[in-house]
């Protein structure tokens, strides 16, 4: 694995970058397929913010999805161990996930999660408000506040591996082209080991 230490407003060791690589070898147990880490340690001029003064961002990038953590603390021997820390409990979960997917325990059908779910009510109170526009949405009253749009280039995959990168970005939800359904579809955690899976179809 090729390890690359880059320091923002902060010099970076030679000692800290070995301790880093000996750190971030230990996930390869997890995952063979780690080709390269790239560190960013950003040191927080501001001094009330000493407690969490410098910040360590790591980035995984190997023949599987990418993965990333980030920590913040006094120092950067402490920032490093809470960000790896992280990294091997994403790394686990995927593992985890795995074996118990390959089992005898699978996701959760849509129609098992809606079954599940509160009724909805008959009727909802229409809000007598004026009609605004909030970026490209027309709502009423308050409204939804939209304050983040993201797109990001999708390729269709599977639910298995739909949820292996959810399990590796440590997001609750994933949502993804399924491509044997050719539909957009989400997965989400429900309790312990449990997924859900919700299609959307035309």
């Amino acid at each position: 694995m090729e390890v690359v230490v880059k320091g923002r407003h902060c010099e970076v060791s030679d000692r800290f970058r070995g301790h880093v690589e000996d750190k971030l070898t230990r996930l390869e147990k997890y995952d063979q397929r780690i080709i390269r880490a790239d560190v960013e340690v950003t040191a927080e001029p501001n001094p009330r913010l000493s407690h969490q003064s410098t910040r360590v961002e790591i980035t995984i990038r190997g023949r599987g999805p990418v993965v990333r953590a980030e920590a913040s603390a006094e120092d950067k021997l402490s920032a490093l161990d809470k960000a790896v820390e992280r990294l091997s409990a994403q790394f686990r979960k995927a593992a985890d996930r795995r074996r118990i997917h390959h089992g005898s325990r699978t996701p959760t059908s849509l129609a098992q999660a809606m079954a599940e779910a509160d009724p909805v009510p008959d009727s909802v109170p229409d809000p007598m408000a004026d009609e605004h526009k909030v970026g490209p949405l027309t709502v009423q009253g308050d409204g939804p506040l939209v304050v983040r749009e993201k797109s990001h280039p999708a390729s269709p995959m599977t639910l298995d591996q739909a949820l292996y990168e959810m399990e590796l970005v440590g997001h609750d939800f994933f949502l993804f082209i399924d491509k044997d359904e050719d539909v957009p579809a989400v997965v989400y955690r429900r309790k312990g080991y449990d997924y859900g899976v919700i299609r959307l179809t035309g």
